[in-house]
Protein backbone atom coordinates (compact mmCIF):
# COMPACT_ATOMS: atom_id res chain seq x y z
CA UNK A 1 0.00 0.00 0.00
CA UNK A 2 1.72 3.17 -1.26
CA UNK A 3 1.21 6.56 0.62
CA UNK A 4 0.20 9.96 -0.78
CA UNK A 5 3.47 11.79 -0.91
CA UNK A 6 3.22 15.30 0.56
CA UNK A 7 2.87 18.30 -0.84
CA UNK A 8 6.66 20.26 -1.56
CA UNK A 9 7.50 22.95 1.20
CA UNK A 10 9.42 25.48 2.61
CA UNK A 11 13.45 24.17 3.74
CA UNK A 12 13.63 25.39 6.80
CA UNK A 13 17.82 25.82 7.82
CA UNK A 14 17.63 26.68 11.59
CA UNK A 15 20.14 29.45 12.63
CA UNK A 16 18.32 30.32 16.11
CA UNK A 17 17.17 28.31 19.15
CA UNK A 18 14.56 26.52 18.76
CA UNK A 19 10.65 27.02 19.19
CA UNK A 20 8.67 26.35 21.79
CA UNK A 21 8.11 22.98 23.51
CA UNK A 22 11.89 21.62 23.33
CA UNK A 23 12.57 19.53 26.24
CA UNK A 24 16.14 20.04 27.85
CA UNK A 25 18.90 17.49 27.91
CA UNK A 26 21.05 17.33 31.25
CA UNK A 27 23.81 14.90 29.85
CA UNK A 28 24.99 12.50 33.11
CA UNK A 29 21.93 12.92 34.92
CA UNK A 30 21.22 10.31 37.74
CA UNK A 31 17.77 9.54 36.24
CA UNK A 32 16.20 9.82 32.61
CA UNK A 33 13.14 12.18 34.21
CA UNK A 34 16.16 14.89 35.04
CA UNK A 35 18.39 13.41 31.85
CA UNK A 36 15.45 14.51 29.21
CA UNK A 37 14.74 12.80 26.41
CA UNK A 38 16.64 12.71 23.04
CA UNK A 39 14.12 13.83 20.87
CA UNK A 40 15.32 14.06 16.89
CA UNK A 41 11.82 13.77 15.26
CA UNK A 42 11.36 15.36 11.55
CA UNK A 43 7.70 15.67 11.99
CA UNK A 44 7.72 18.39 14.97
CA UNK A 45 10.61 20.50 14.47
CA UNK A 46 9.71 22.86 17.71
CA UNK A 47 9.73 19.28 19.60
CA UNK A 48 13.37 18.65 18.46
CA UNK A 49 16.76 19.59 21.16
CA UNK A 50 19.12 17.47 19.03
CA UNK A 51 21.10 17.71 15.81
CA UNK A 52 20.31 15.22 13.14
CA UNK A 53 17.62 12.84 13.38
CA UNK A 54 17.23 8.57 14.58
CA UNK A 55 18.55 5.76 13.54
CA UNK A 56 21.33 7.06 11.70
CA UNK A 57 22.78 6.35 8.31
CA UNK A 58 19.49 5.00 7.67
CA UNK A 59 17.84 8.06 7.69
CA UNK A 60 18.23 8.59 4.65
CA UNK A 61 16.18 5.75 3.52
CA UNK A 62 13.73 6.83 5.44
CA UNK A 63 13.71 10.27 3.48
CA UNK A 64 13.50 8.20 0.22
CA UNK A 65 10.97 6.11 1.42
CA UNK A 66 8.88 9.30 2.09
CA UNK A 67 9.93 10.58 -1.20
CA UNK A 68 8.51 7.42 -2.61
CA UNK A 69 5.55 7.65 -1.10
CA UNK A 70 5.77 4.35 0.74
CA UNK A 71 5.55 6.12 3.92
CA UNK A 72 3.94 8.53 5.98
CA UNK A 73 6.08 11.43 7.30
CA UNK A 74 3.92 11.65 10.42
CA UNK A 75 4.53 7.84 11.00
CA UNK A 76 4.93 7.61 14.55
CA UNK A 77 6.44 3.54 15.92
CA UNK A 78 3.84 1.55 18.24
CA UNK A 79 6.53 0.84 21.10
CA UNK A 80 4.08 -2.11 22.27
CA UNK A 81 6.05 -5.39 22.90
CA UNK A 82 9.42 -2.99 22.32
CA UNK A 83 10.55 -3.19 25.92
CA UNK A 84 13.97 -5.19 26.38
CA UNK A 85 13.91 -8.72 27.19
CA UNK A 86 16.82 -8.23 29.71
CA UNK A 87 17.59 -5.11 31.96
CA UNK A 88 20.43 -3.21 31.62
CA UNK A 89 21.51 -1.14 34.92
CA UNK A 90 21.11 1.62 35.91
CA UNK A 91 24.98 1.47 36.85
CA UNK A 92 26.85 4.33 38.58
CA UNK A 93 28.94 4.77 35.03
CA UNK A 94 25.38 6.13 33.52
CA UNK A 95 25.48 8.94 35.82
CA UNK A 96 29.39 9.95 35.27
CA UNK A 97 29.17 12.38 32.00
CA UNK A 98 32.87 11.36 31.13
CA UNK A 99 32.08 7.55 31.06
CA UNK A 100 29.59 7.84 28.43
CA UNK A 101 29.53 10.47 25.47
CA UNK A 102 28.44 8.37 22.16
CA UNK A 103 25.17 6.55 23.39
CA UNK A 104 22.02 6.70 25.11
CA UNK A 105 22.52 5.03 27.96
CA UNK A 106 18.58 5.49 28.48
CA UNK A 107 18.05 4.73 25.20
CA UNK A 108 16.14 1.16 25.09
CA UNK A 109 13.73 2.05 28.15
CA UNK A 110 12.53 5.19 26.26
CA UNK A 111 8.94 3.64 26.18
CA UNK A 112 9.00 3.49 29.87
CA UNK A 113 11.19 6.23 31.48
CA UNK A 114 9.33 8.79 29.13
CA UNK A 115 6.11 7.55 29.09
CA UNK A 116 4.46 10.87 30.13
CA UNK A 117 6.49 12.62 27.22
CA UNK A 118 5.18 10.03 24.66
CA UNK A 119 2.03 10.67 25.74
CA UNK A 120 2.08 14.44 25.37
CA UNK A 121 2.68 13.80 21.83
CA UNK A 122 6.51 13.91 21.45
CA UNK A 123 7.75 11.45 19.27
CA UNK A 124 10.56 10.13 20.96
CA UNK A 125 12.44 7.08 19.30
CA UNK A 126 14.51 4.44 21.28
CA UNK A 127 18.59 4.04 20.13
CA UNK A 128 18.70 0.98 21.84
CA UNK A 129 17.28 -2.65 21.65
CA UNK A 130 17.58 -5.83 23.66
CA UNK A 131 16.32 -8.80 22.60
CA UNK A 132 17.05 -12.59 22.13
CA UNK A 133 18.43 -15.27 19.50
CA UNK A 134 20.59 -18.04 18.87
CA UNK A 135 23.29 -17.65 16.97
CA UNK A 136 24.36 -20.50 14.64
CA UNK A 137 28.13 -20.45 13.34
CA UNK A 138 29.75 -23.07 11.11
CA UNK A 139 32.87 -22.82 13.39
CA UNK A 140 30.73 -23.14 16.61
CA UNK A 141 29.24 -26.46 15.38
CA UNK A 142 32.81 -27.78 14.06
CA UNK A 143 34.00 -27.01 17.68
CA UNK A 144 31.54 -29.49 18.90
CA UNK A 145 32.00 -32.01 16.77
CA UNK A 146 36.04 -32.01 17.56
CA UNK A 147 35.15 -31.42 21.17
CA UNK A 148 36.68 -28.47 21.81
CA UNK A 149 33.06 -27.11 22.83
CA UNK A 150 30.38 -29.77 24.80
CA UNK A 151 26.13 -28.98 24.49
CA UNK A 152 24.63 -27.76 27.84
CA UNK A 153 21.03 -26.87 26.83
CA UNK A 154 21.62 -23.48 28.57
CA UNK A 155 24.82 -21.68 26.26
CA UNK A 156 24.99 -24.05 23.53
CA UNK A 157 22.14 -26.12 22.05
CA UNK A 158 23.13 -30.19 20.51
CA UNK A 159 22.92 -28.48 17.24
CA UNK A 160 25.70 -25.96 17.53
CA UNK A 161 23.07 -22.85 18.45
CA UNK A 162 24.86 -20.38 20.87
CA UNK A 163 22.13 -18.75 23.02
CA UNK A 164 22.44 -15.08 23.22
CA UNK A 165 21.20 -11.84 24.64
CA UNK A 166 22.07 -9.00 21.81
CA UNK A 167 21.69 -5.48 22.12
CA UNK A 168 21.49 -3.08 18.37
CA UNK A 169 23.14 0.25 19.58
CA UNK A 170 23.13 3.55 17.56
CA UNK A 171 24.87 6.36 18.31
CA UNK A 172 24.16 9.67 20.34
CA UNK A 173 26.76 12.14 20.54
CA UNK A 174 27.40 14.90 23.44
CA UNK A 175 29.48 17.12 21.55
CA UNK A 176 31.17 18.33 24.26
CA UNK A 177 32.06 14.90 26.18
CA UNK A 178 33.09 14.07 22.33
CA UNK A 179 35.41 17.04 22.11
CA UNK A 180 37.26 15.88 24.89
CA UNK A 181 38.17 12.48 24.24
CA UNK A 182 39.48 13.77 21.13
CA UNK A 183 41.48 16.70 22.87
CA UNK A 184 39.80 19.36 20.81
CA UNK A 185 37.39 22.26 21.80
CA UNK A 186 34.00 22.04 20.98
CA UNK A 187 34.14 24.76 18.54
CA UNK A 188 36.65 23.15 16.50
CA UNK A 189 34.91 19.90 16.41
CA UNK A 190 31.74 21.40 15.53
CA UNK A 191 33.32 23.31 12.59
CA UNK A 192 34.93 19.79 10.79
CA UNK A 193 31.81 17.76 11.16
CA UNK A 194 30.02 20.52 9.46
CA UNK A 195 32.64 21.14 6.78
CA UNK A 196 33.85 17.68 6.34
CA UNK A 197 30.23 16.40 5.97
CA UNK A 198 29.48 19.13 3.09
CA UNK A 199 27.50 21.34 5.32
CA UNK A 200 24.48 18.79 5.87
CA UNK A 201 24.08 19.90 9.29
CA UNK A 202 24.28 23.78 9.41
CA UNK A 203 22.81 23.38 13.50
CA UNK A 204 26.34 22.33 14.16
CA UNK A 205 27.54 25.74 13.60
CA UNK A 206 24.56 27.67 14.30
CA UNK A 207 23.08 26.46 17.82
CA UNK A 208 25.52 25.58 20.15
CA UNK A 209 22.58 25.55 22.49
CA UNK A 210 21.98 21.90 21.09
CA UNK A 211 24.41 19.73 22.56
CA UNK A 212 23.57 16.07 21.34
CA UNK A 213 24.31 14.82 17.44
CA UNK A 214 23.06 11.83 16.40
CA UNK A 215 25.46 11.19 13.44
CA UNK A 216 24.69 9.14 9.92
CA UNK A 217 26.92 6.55 10.80
CA UNK A 218 26.46 2.43 11.40
CA UNK A 219 26.37 1.56 15.04
CA UNK A 220 27.17 -1.59 17.03
CA UNK A 221 25.69 -4.69 18.48
CA UNK A 222 26.74 -6.95 21.21
CA UNK A 223 26.57 -10.18 21.85
CA UNK A 224 25.72 -11.38 25.25
CA UNK A 225 26.82 -15.47 26.23
CA UNK A 226 25.36 -16.13 29.52
CA UNK A 227 23.83 -13.67 32.14
CA UNK A 228 23.96 -9.83 31.44
CA UNK A 229 23.76 -8.35 34.75
CA UNK A 230 27.15 -10.60 35.24
CA UNK A 231 29.14 -8.11 33.18
CA UNK A 232 28.93 -5.75 36.08
CA UNK A 233 30.32 -7.85 38.36
CA UNK A 234 34.10 -8.12 38.61
CA UNK A 235 33.84 -11.49 40.48
CA UNK A 236 32.44 -13.45 37.35
CA UNK A 237 35.17 -14.13 34.99
CA UNK A 238 34.33 -11.84 31.79
CA UNK A 239 35.82 -12.99 28.25
CA UNK A 240 35.23 -10.30 25.79
CA UNK A 241 36.29 -9.23 22.52
CA UNK A 242 35.96 -5.89 20.80
CA UNK A 243 35.42 -6.42 16.77
CA UNK A 244 35.70 -4.17 14.48
CA UNK A 245 33.61 -4.60 11.01
CA UNK A 246 35.05 -6.47 7.46
CA UNK A 247 32.24 -7.56 5.95
CA UNK A 248 34.85 -9.62 3.09
CA UNK A 249 36.00 -11.51 5.75
CA UNK A 250 33.20 -11.59 9.03
CA UNK A 251 30.06 -12.46 6.03
CA UNK A 252 31.80 -13.77 2.62
CA UNK A 253 35.42 -15.47 4.51
CA UNK A 254 37.91 -14.06 2.65
CA UNK A 255 40.98 -14.80 3.51
CA UNK A 256 43.70 -12.16 3.27
CA UNK A 257 42.88 -10.93 6.92
CA UNK A 258 41.98 -12.67 10.05
CA UNK A 259 39.06 -10.69 10.97
CA UNK A 260 36.03 -13.74 10.83
CA UNK A 261 38.73 -16.16 12.67
CA UNK A 262 39.32 -13.99 15.34
CA UNK A 263 35.69 -13.10 15.51
CA UNK A 264 34.64 -16.89 15.64
CA UNK A 265 37.76 -17.92 18.42
CA UNK A 266 36.38 -14.84 20.57
CA UNK A 267 33.02 -16.70 19.98
CA UNK A 268 34.63 -20.00 20.97
CA UNK A 269 36.44 -18.47 24.02
CA UNK A 270 32.98 -16.53 24.83
CA UNK A 271 30.76 -20.40 25.22
CA UNK A 272 33.65 -21.97 27.13
CA UNK A 273 33.82 -18.75 29.45
CA UNK A 274 30.08 -18.84 30.09
CA UNK A 275 29.72 -22.34 30.37
CA UNK A 276 32.57 -22.24 33.24
CA UNK A 277 30.42 -19.61 34.91
CA UNK A 278 31.47 -16.20 33.64
CA UNK A 279 29.51 -14.55 30.85
CA UNK A 280 31.18 -13.87 27.47
CA UNK A 281 30.95 -10.46 25.50
CA UNK A 282 31.39 -9.61 21.58
CA UNK A 283 30.78 -5.76 20.71
CA UNK A 284 30.64 -5.13 17.07
CA UNK A 285 31.29 -2.17 15.49
CA UNK A 286 30.60 -0.66 12.01
CA UNK A 287 34.12 0.36 11.52
CA UNK A 288 34.60 -1.29 7.73
CA UNK A 289 37.89 -0.63 6.48
CA UNK A 290 39.63 0.67 9.33
CA UNK A 291 36.58 3.42 9.21
CA UNK A 292 37.58 3.78 5.71
CA UNK A 293 35.29 2.12 3.90
CA UNK A 294 35.02 -0.86 2.28
CA UNK A 295 35.95 0.88 -1.09
CA UNK A 296 39.56 2.54 -0.23
CA UNK A 297 39.95 -1.47 1.75
CA UNK A 298 39.45 -2.99 -1.64
CA UNK A 299 41.72 -0.07 -3.63
CA UNK A 300 44.61 -0.80 -1.14
CA UNK A 301 44.14 -4.64 -1.93
CA UNK A 302 45.17 -3.97 -5.51
CA UNK A 303 48.17 -1.33 -4.18
CA UNK A 304 49.42 -4.22 -2.04
CA UNK A 305 48.88 -6.87 -4.53
CA UNK A 306 50.73 -5.09 -7.30
CA UNK A 307 53.31 -3.06 -6.32
CA UNK A 308 56.92 -4.09 -6.69
CA UNK A 309 58.39 -6.92 -5.35
CA UNK A 310 54.93 -8.20 -4.31
CA UNK A 311 52.32 -8.30 -1.43
CA UNK A 312 55.25 -7.94 1.68
CA UNK A 313 54.58 -7.65 5.39
CA UNK A 314 57.28 -4.11 5.64
CA UNK A 315 54.70 -2.71 3.23
CA UNK A 316 51.29 -3.68 4.85
CA UNK A 317 50.59 -0.60 6.25
CA UNK A 318 52.31 1.91 3.84
CA UNK A 319 50.01 1.04 1.41
CA UNK A 320 46.70 1.78 3.27
CA UNK A 321 48.61 5.43 3.90
CA UNK A 322 49.31 5.95 0.44
CA UNK A 323 45.63 5.58 -1.08
CA UNK A 324 43.81 6.95 2.44
CA UNK A 325 46.30 9.49 4.03
CA UNK A 326 46.47 7.79 7.38
CA UNK A 327 46.89 3.89 8.47
CA UNK A 328 44.03 3.42 10.62
CA UNK A 329 41.06 5.45 11.29
CA UNK A 330 39.41 3.48 13.98
CA UNK A 331 40.11 5.38 16.79
CA UNK A 332 38.85 4.07 19.53
CA UNK A 333 38.24 6.85 22.20
CA UNK A 334 34.57 6.40 21.43
CA UNK A 335 34.49 2.29 22.11
CA UNK A 336 34.83 1.97 25.66
CA UNK A 337 31.37 3.70 26.03
CA UNK A 338 29.20 0.29 25.36
CA UNK A 339 31.27 -1.87 27.98
CA UNK A 340 30.38 1.49 30.35
CA UNK A 341 26.72 0.65 29.59
CA UNK A 342 26.82 -2.54 30.56
CA UNK A 343 28.37 -1.97 34.17
CA UNK A 344 31.60 -3.55 32.69
CA UNK A 345 34.44 -2.98 35.46
CA UNK A 346 36.72 -5.73 34.47
CA UNK A 347 38.11 -7.85 31.49
CA UNK A 348 39.45 -11.15 32.99
CA UNK A 349 40.16 -12.22 29.38
CA UNK A 350 40.47 -9.66 26.42
CA UNK A 351 40.36 -11.68 23.25
CA UNK A 352 42.09 -9.09 20.58
CA UNK A 353 46.16 -8.37 19.82
CA UNK A 354 45.16 -4.45 18.96
CA UNK A 355 47.03 -2.22 21.73
CA UNK A 356 44.67 1.01 20.53
CA UNK A 357 41.73 -1.17 21.98
CA UNK A 358 43.41 -2.45 25.23
CA UNK A 359 44.63 1.57 25.75
CA UNK A 360 41.33 2.58 25.16
CA UNK A 361 39.56 -0.15 27.26
CA UNK A 362 42.13 0.21 30.48
CA UNK A 363 42.41 4.00 29.78
CA UNK A 364 38.52 4.32 30.47
CA UNK A 365 39.76 2.82 33.92
CA UNK A 366 38.62 -1.06 33.17
CA UNK A 367 40.80 -3.35 34.18
CA UNK A 368 42.26 -5.90 31.86
CA UNK A 369 43.66 -9.27 32.88
CA UNK A 370 44.93 -11.75 30.48
CA UNK A 371 44.91 -11.35 27.07
CA UNK A 372 43.85 -14.05 24.62
CA UNK A 373 45.93 -14.49 20.93
CA UNK A 374 44.29 -15.84 17.93
CA UNK A 375 46.27 -19.48 17.17
CA UNK A 376 48.42 -20.09 14.52
CA UNK A 377 46.58 -22.43 12.78
CA UNK A 378 43.53 -20.16 12.87
CA UNK A 379 45.56 -17.56 10.43
CA UNK A 380 44.78 -17.83 6.92
CA UNK A 381 48.00 -17.89 4.62
CA UNK A 382 47.45 -15.02 2.74
CA UNK A 383 46.81 -13.08 6.02
CA UNK A 384 50.28 -13.58 7.52
CA UNK A 385 51.16 -10.45 6.07
CA UNK A 386 48.46 -8.80 8.13
CA UNK A 387 49.64 -10.58 11.27
CA UNK A 388 53.41 -10.23 10.92
CA UNK A 389 53.26 -6.46 10.12
CA UNK A 390 51.12 -6.17 13.10
CA UNK A 391 53.16 -8.36 15.18
CA UNK A 392 56.30 -5.84 13.98
CA UNK A 393 54.29 -2.27 14.52
CA UNK A 394 53.66 -3.79 18.75
CA UNK A 395 50.54 -5.49 18.74
CA UNK A 396 50.19 -7.71 21.23
CA UNK A 397 51.69 -11.10 20.68
CA UNK A 398 53.28 -13.83 23.20
CA UNK A 399 55.86 -14.88 20.67
CA UNK A 400 58.83 -12.67 19.08
CA UNK A 401 57.96 -9.90 16.45
CA UNK A 402 59.37 -10.61 13.37
CA UNK A 403 62.57 -8.85 12.30
CA UNK A 404 63.16 -6.50 8.64
CA UNK A 405 63.95 -9.34 6.98
CA UNK A 406 61.01 -11.77 8.22
CA UNK A 407 58.78 -8.63 7.23
CA UNK A 408 60.02 -8.75 3.84
CA UNK A 409 60.11 -11.96 3.24
CA UNK A 410 56.69 -12.07 4.37
CA UNK A 411 54.74 -12.73 0.81
CA UNK A 412 50.84 -12.61 0.04
CA UNK A 413 49.55 -14.17 -2.99
CA UNK A 414 49.33 -11.89 -6.46
CA UNK A 415 45.89 -10.94 -7.70
CA UNK A 416 46.05 -13.95 -10.44
CA UNK A 417 45.56 -17.17 -10.24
Amino acid sequence: MSVEAPAPRHIRLTSHAGGYGALPIQWGAATPAERGPVVGTTTQRSHRNVIGTHSGSYSVYRALAVAAGALSRQHKADLTNTAPTDEIGPYPQWSDPGRIVSLDPWGAVVSQAFAAELAAGYDIRPTIAVTKAHVVLPEVIDALQKGRLRADGRILTEGGAAMVTKAAIEPVWWLPGVADRFGCTEADLRRVLFEETGGMYPELVTRSDLEVFLPPIGGQTVYIFGNPRDLANPDVELTARVHDECNGSDVFGSDICTCRPYLTHAIEECIQGAQRGGVGLVSYSRKEGRALGEVTKFLVYNARKRQAGGDTADQYFARTECVAGVQDMRFQELMPDVLHWLGVRRIHRLVSMSNMKYDAIAGSGIEIGRRVNIPDELIPADARVEMNAKMAAGYFSPGPAPDASELKNTRGRRLEP
